[in-house]
C-alpha cells in the first residue's frame, strides 16, 4: 500500500502544497475554513506527517542524545530521568544509549547522533573523546559531559566532586576506628573511580590505616559479590575491617557475600561498608548501605539546561558545574 504524501492531501483539500504546510506548521497564516479542509483530508487519507524529515531539513531534530557508561546502574537511571524532565519542559526528547564502557559501542552512538542531527549530544564518556566532540561541535551539535569534568575544559560539564566524595567515605569508616581498609572498583581508567580512590587516599594520610586496592572489571553487583568472595577466604586477621565500594551495585555484591552466602562475617561488626551514588534501593537492602548521595536527578536536568542554551548561542563560553557529594550514614558502616 502507498503512503499517502502532502501531495495527496492538496489534491484531496483542492489546495496546493504549500497550503497544507501552512496549515501543519504555520496555521496563523491559512484561513479557518481552508484550515478544516486541509485538516479533514489529513484524517480522511490517514496522512502521518514526516517530522523526522522536516526537522533534517531544518538543521537540527528536536531530540537530544544521552551516552551512559552503564545503563543497568540506577545512578544513570536517575541522570537519564532528569535530563527528560527538563527536555519535555523545551518540547525534546531524549534518546538514550548505554556504551557500556566500550569505546567501540560509544563510537556507534555518536555517529548515529551525528547523523540524526540532534539536538545536542550529553555523555558520560568512556574514553578520550575530545576530538570527536569537536566535530559535533563544527557540524552545529553542541556537547555537555555529564559526571564527568572536561580535561582542558573546552566543553561544559556537570558532574559531582568525586575526590571529595571518597575523602567522605574512607574519613567515616576512619572515624568508626576501621583501620585496615579495602577500596574495591574499577576499572580505574574511569576517571570517576580513580578520583574516588584519589581521595580514600587522600583521607588516610596519616592517620595510621591502610588501604588496599581491588581493581575490579565492572562496576557490577556480580563484581562485588566475587571480590568480596575471596576477602572471606582470608584468615580472620588477614581481613579488612571496613571496605569503601565505588558505587552501590558493588557494595550490594558485597553484601551478598558477607551476609547472604553463607559466610557469616557480621556486618558491621566485622567489616563495615559503605557504598557510592545512594541508589533508591540502598536504604532497603539487607543492612541499610551507608553512601555518598550524587544529585543524579539534577545533574541530569542542569546538563540539559545548559545544552539548551548553548545550542541557541554557540558563542557562549563552556561552563563546569561540580555539585558537592553527601555522607548518608546508615546501619552497614556502624554509623
Amino acid at each position: 500500500m502507498a503512503t499517502t504524501s502532502v501531495r495527496d492531501v492538496a489534491a484531496r483539500a483542492g489546495v496546493s502544497v504549500g497550503t497544507v504546510s501552512n496549515v501543519m506548521n504555520h496555521p496563523g497564516k491559512v484561513t479557518p475554513a481552508t484550515a478544516a479542509r486541509v485538516t479533514a483530508a489529513i484524517e480522511e487519507l490517514g496522512f502521518i506527517r514526516n517530522d523526522a524529515a522536516r526537522q533534517l531539513r531544518d538543521g537540527r531534530s528536536k531530540t537530544i542524545g544521552l551516552v551512559v557508561l552503564d545503563v543497568r546502574n540506577p545512578f544513570f537511571t536517575d541522570v537519564a530521568r532528569g535530563a527528560e524532565d527538563a527536555a519535555a519542559e523545551a518540547g525534546l526528547s531524549v534518546t538514550l544509549g548505554n556504551s557500556d564502557e566500550n569505546t567501540d559501542r560509544e563510537s556507534a552512538y555518536l555517529d548515529l547522533f551525528e547523523q540524526q542531527r540532534v539536538h545536542g549530544v550529553l555523555i558520560s564518556p568512556y574514553s578520550d573523546i575530545t576530538a570527536r566532540l569537536l566535530r559535533l561541535r563544527a557540524r552545529g551539535i553542541p556537547a555537555v559531559l555529564v559526571d564527568r569534568t572536561s580535561s582542558d575544559l573546552s566543553f561544559s560539564s556537570v558532574s559531582v566532586d568525586d575526590v571529595a566524595g571518597g575523602r567522605l567515605a574512607v574519613a567515616h569508616l576512619i572515624a568508626q576506628g576501621r583501620r585496615r581498609l579495602v577500596f574495591l572498583g574499577g576499572p580505574l581508567e574511569i576517571r570517576q573511580i580513580s578520583d574516588r580512590l584519589e581521595g580514600a587516599r587522600q583521607a588516610i594520610a596519616g592517620t595510621g590505616a591502610t588501604l588496599e586496592v581491588i581493581e575490579l572489571l565492572a562496576l557490577s553487583v556480580l563484581e562485588g559479590r566475587s571480590a568480596a568472595s575471596q576477602i572471606v577466604l582470608r584468615r580472620v586477621e588477614d581481613r579488612p575491617d571496613g571496605i569503601f565500594a565505588a558505587n552501590d551495585l558493588v557494595a550490594t555484591g558485597v553484601l551478598q557475600a558477607l551476609v547472604m552466602q553463607g559466610a557469616d562475617v557480621a556486618v558491621p561488626g566485622e567489616i563495615a561498608l559503605i557504598g557510592y551514588d545512594d541508589i533508591d534501593f540502598a536504604a532497603a537492602a539487607v543492612v541499610p548501605l551507608s553512601s555518598i548521595r550524587q544529585p543524579s536527578t539534577l545533574i541530569g536536568r542542569t546538563a540539559v539546561e545548559i545544552l539548551l542554551d548553548e545550542a541557541a548561542d554557540s558563542a557562549l563560553p563552556a561552563r563546569q558545574i561540580v555539585f558537592q557529594p553527601e555522607l548518608v550514614v546508615r546501619a552497614s558502616s556502624g554509623g
